[in-house]
């Protein structure tokens, strides 16, 4: 293997570890997720004493999980697609479909929702927005800056795919 594509497996790699770094994250946060729903709903149903901090607080958990499963679903293979066609397409045609949909799909989405909540998470932090609820969650920019770090992992998470699939082209048949 010549010296350009061991660099380029190695981006690959590192990418990957990114977003399996982020599936733990999210997978860190589905736990405490279920155990913040667990103790709230018992402080509701038994105690009668509720909190809009913790129901907030699930939200954004709930966000965590969301956005950042997305680089790791794709890392994985586990994104929607339409398998009943791909399934039938031989490894090379796959591949040729893999780095279409990642150049003209997913990483112009990426790129346009990340350009689109820059302003908006900007704004945010320059408010120090907060939960309009009583007793809400101060800080909302930190919630919204996950969208952002989302889609930026989901944009390098493509970006590897698009090497593999290329690595895979090169291969002898």
């Amino acid at each position: 293997m010549d010296n350009r594509k061991a660099v380029w497996l190695k981006i690959s790699y590192t990418i990957d570890e990114t977003s399996r770094w982020s599936g733990a994250v999210g997978a860190a946060a589905a736990l405490l997720l279920a155990l913040l729903i667990v103790y709230d709903a018992s402080m509701r149903y038994i105690f009668h004493e509720g909190s809009i901090a913790l129901q907030e607080l699930e939200w954004h958990l709930f966000d965590i999980l969301f956005l950042l499963g997305l680089s790791y679903a794709l890392k994985h293979d586990k994104h929607v697609r339409v398998d009943i066609l791909y399934a039938r397409f031989s490894p090379r045609m796959k591949a040729y479909v893999q780095i279409v949909s990642m150049l003209f799909f997913v990483i112009p989405l990426g790129l346009l929702v990340v350009w689109f909540s820059w302003d908006f998470t900007l704004q945010s932090f320059v408010q120090n927005e907060m939960s309009p609820n009583p007793g809400g969650l101060c800080c909302r920019y930190i919630i919204k800056s996950f969208i952002i770090i989302a889609f930026f992992l989901l944009i390098l998470q493509a970006v590897s795919e698009i090497i593999k699939a290329l690595y895979r082209l090169g291969e002898p048949k």
